[in-house]
């Protein structure tokens, strides 16, 4: 090749490399339970995350780079999660991972995670993604082991000390059975019996029955998601319990109330995010705004009513833009320092400020009591 060939084609290779670098993408990777009996988790999970690169790709981006979104359906099957997890990370190129609607699909993520030192921000409930800490793990739902204390502080307040427990048997179920179990005594409460179905049960009435035959039970407690604290509910409304019902912050979303039933599910209380009843917030809440803008967007963009699950995807992709923003570079170590010292940042979820020892970044007083009423959710003062 001639000097002069050279040089057109060294120009041309420089200018390729520079509209890469015009064209960079900060590549982000979710793993997601869209379809299965998790997809009301996934589904609006999905539709936010999607939602909000746009909006942010519309406005420039990070630093003037545009996000690529990859989420692969799981299914909420852990292995699934397992095998997309790793794929992200060595085929996609990942900076970030955000998922794992589940329990189960979360704990499969997080070895992935750690190993290939990409931050991961969980959507899932138990205590035991953040607990003990792992230096790449995080996640934005409240913990199974707030949902028994937030609970067992309501059940206290208005005069109750003696609870029975009816808990699914999944991941999710288990093991805030595990923390509610263990963080009972602190509260003054005495569990009189202790009842558990399975993921595939269809009538919970031997159960409950059960309970209904101890006359000193003042609360039931039903740790547990997807269809069985539906079937909870309606058993319990038809065995005329008088006994109040709390659910989990597994449930918390108006997909529960139409599953369960209006009238059923009525007087049910539920620890929720404030997203659920921002209408009934004061003006000077800051979250008021947040859930607001989010719930405007979702709901215009989608026909659907928010959740709060959708809640915990915005609040994850809230925390990677912030930290992405913040961080040194657009490495993955880089942006994973940056989401460890999130302060203050106020999501749907409540206001996040991270540390080395704790890697949710919430404290209990952002959890809100909620009581199911005429088809809605009231805040309970």
């Amino acid at each position: 090749m001639t000097s002069h060939w050279k040089a057109i084609a060294l120009a041309g290779v420089a200018s390729l490399a520079l509209g890469f670098t015009v064209r960079a993408e900060i590549k982000l990777g979710a793993t997601l339970s869209e379809t299965g009996p998790a997809s009301f988790l996934g589904d609006p999970e999905a539709k936010t995350l999607r939602l909000l690169v746009e909006q942010i790709n519309a406005k420039g981006g990070i630093k003037g780079e545009k996000i690529k979104l990859t989420i692969y359906d799981d299914g909420g099957d852990p292995n699934k999660a397992k095998t997309f997890a790793t794929r992200l990370v060595e085929e996609d190129g990942v900076v970030a991972i955000i998922g794992g609607s589940t329990t189960g699909a979360s704990m499969a993520v997080i070895p992935v995670a750690e190993e290939a030192k990409v931050p991961f921000i969980s959507l899932a409930g138990a205590i035991e993604i953040v607990e003990p800490v792992r230096a790449y793990t995080f996640k934005t739902p409240h913990t199974d082991k707030m949902a028994c204390e937030k609970i067992f502080d309501d059940i206290k307040k208005r005069g109750f000390s003696k609870i029975a427990m009816l808990s699914g048997t999944d991941g999710f179920g288990a093991s805030m059975r595990k923390q509610c179990t263990a963080v009972a005594p602190k509260w003054g409460m005495t569990i009189l019996v202790d009842e558990t179905y399975g993921p595939k049960d269809t009538d919970m009435t031997p159960q409950l029955t059960t309970i209904r035959g101890n006359a000193e039970v003042q609360a039931i407690v039903t740790p547990g998601f997807g269809q069985g604290p539906a079937i909870v509910t309606r058993n319990y409304h038809q065995l005329g319990i008088k006994a109040p019902l709390y659910q989990s912050h597994g449930v918390a979303s108006f997909s529960f109330i139409k599953l369960a039933g209006a009238k059923e599910a009525d007087g049910v209380r539920i620890p929720g995010t404030a997203m659920l009843v921002v209408d009934q917030l004061a003006d000077s809440d800051p979250q008021k705004k947040v859930a607001k803008d989010y719930m405007t967007l979702f709901e215009k963009a989608t026909s659907q009513p928010v959740s709060t699950f959708g809640g915990y995807a915005h609040d994850a992709f809230a925390i990677f833009v912030d930290a992405a923003g913040r961080a040194k570079s657009l490495k993955a170590t880089d942006i994973r320092d940056a989401i460890e010292t999130t302060s203050k940042l106020v999501g749907t979820t409540g206001t996040v400020t991270m540390s080395k020892t704790d890697h949710l970044g919430l404290d209990l007083d952002s959890f809100r009591m909620l009581e199911i009423k005429q088809g809605g959710f009231d805040l309970v003062k």
